[in-house]
């Protein structure tokens, strides 16, 4: 985790502190069960209740000078625990394995961690919404392959991240799902030595679901569905990280990202204004997605379990929330502030000399009796014409004096070809696909 591309409260999830927080309370629980089932005597459980209601220090460092010598971190911490609570600790972890404790950690991390990318989403939604709202009829160029197309309206290419970010969300949500498992089934996963209950306890305490069979592990399926969704989530940053990027390259210049005052683009040229924040979504974007790769390989472990997974989980873990939870905050700041510039995308659209109308001059040709093959040769030879005086001809204007084209089209019907309003009349119908 790099600092510079962290959040507070998402970083506080994976803390030392809050991940032996995690660690105790599962303990606790499936002791409290345990005494339930008079496996343990009850008084166990009330002392560790009772020794965690003094809210004690999480002492990490001792923590880890017992582990230094036991190289075990879940022993360390239960030597430690006992140290602090007394004789009574001793009926702690009974029928359990350390992967118990650690899987259902790291569950809870990952539940929680996508609480709040999903919260991150709906802010991101909310901007991208707002701001396409604002946009709705703003007339700008699609283009394909980079090149002009046809006209599009702002407000649509806003539609589309949102459409898009709220496929992310329901993927998100199901991921989360299904990474919230419990597992308290003891070594290999049979439950020989710990009662089904004790699970059932557990997760429903920590707002998991038991996990229906697991070997010593939980399965490594569900990780990899996880962090493949977190990596198509990236993907879609960079999408529109992409297109910002695009539009604001002096060329273009139909949006840029917001410049503070004070702000400061270039140490060698004061004039520069550079989209620092997209490029900067675009690495972390990278980032993420390299995580997906190891959590799909961790899916493939020895038999009922090895450890291989394990120091991939503790980067990616971490990783992977932390940097996708900033990435969503950084591209919401970018569309709630974003420059947009409806006067340079209409003069964008007008340098290129009427081209972006040709395909209805087509199909009127081909409605009007000339064969497609005809039409489209006619159109194209008047279109390449403006294309290489790079705008200072205009198509309408050929079109009217090419007498094959006039033989089949008038006046008045080819002008009513170039109205750029035409391409919008289904605009409300696509809005209210996608927000309504």
């Amino acid at each position: 985790m790099v600092p510079r591309y962290a959040r507070p409260e998402m970083t506080a999830l994976w803390e030392p502190e809050a991940k032996y927080r995690i660690w105790f309370e599962i303990e606790a629980h499936a002791t409290e069960k345990l005494g339930e089932l008079g496996v343990v005597p009850p008084s166990a459980a009330k002392a560790l209740w009772d020794w965690w209601a003094t809210d004690p220090k999480i002492d990490v460092e001792a923590i880890d000078a017992i582990e230094a010598v036991t190289k075990h971190d879940v022993i360390a911490f239960l030597t430690w625990v006992a140290e602090n609570v007394g004789d009574e600790a001793r009926f702690m972890h009974q029928g359990m394995t350390s992967s118990d404790v650690l899987d259902t950690t790291l569950a809870v991390q990952l539940a929680r961690s996508a609480d709040i990318l999903l919260a991150d989403l709906d802010g991101l939604l909310e901007a991208i919404k707002r701001r396409a709202e604002e946009h709705k009829y703003t007339p700008t160029i699609g283009r394909s392959h980079g090149i002009h197309a046809e006209p599009v309206t702002f407000g649509l290419k806003l539609a589309q991240a949102f459409a898009e970010f709220d496929r992310c969300k329901t993927r998100l949500v199901a991921a989360r799902a299904e990474i919230a498992t419990c597992a308290i089934s003891g070594a290999v996963g049979t439950f020989a030595n710990i009662d089904p209950q004790v699970e059932e306890h557990v997760a429903d305490k920590l707002g998991l679901t038991v996990e229906p069979v697991s070997t010593q592990v939980i399965p490594r399926d569900r990780h990899a569905m996880f962090f493949s969704t977190l990596a198509v989530i990236a993907g879609s940053i960079e999408r529109l990280a992409v297109e910002v990027r695009h539009l604001q390259r002096t060329e273009v210049l139909e949006a840029e990202e917001y410049f503070s005052p004070g702000q400061k683009g270039s140490s060698a040229m004061p004039h520069k204004r550079n989209p620092i924040l997209t490029e900067n979504l675009t690495g972390q974007a990278r980032m993420i997605r390299a995580y997906a790769l190891p959590a799909l390989e961790n899916v493939a472990l020895w038999h009922e379990r090895d450890i291989s997974h394990s120091s991939v989980e503790r980067f990616i873990g971490p990783d992977a929330c932390i940097t996708l939870d900033f990435a969503l905050a950084r591209l919401t700041g970018v569309v709630d502030k974003l420059l947009v510039y409806p006067e340079r995308m209409q003069a964008n659209m007008d340098r290129m000399g009427g081209l972006i109308h040709s395909q209805r001059v087509l199909l009127a040709l081909t409605q009007n009796g000339v064969s497609r093959e005809d039409a489209y040769r006619l159109v194209q030879r008047n279109a390449m014409k403006v294309w290489e005086s790079d705008g200072q001809l205009t198509l309408l204007d050929l079109l009217k004096r090419d007498e094959e084209v006039t033989a089949a089209l008038g006046v008045e019907q080819l002008e009513e070809k170039f109205d750029l309003e035409y391409h919008f009349k289904h605009v409300d119908t696509i809005f209210a696909r996608v927000f309504g």
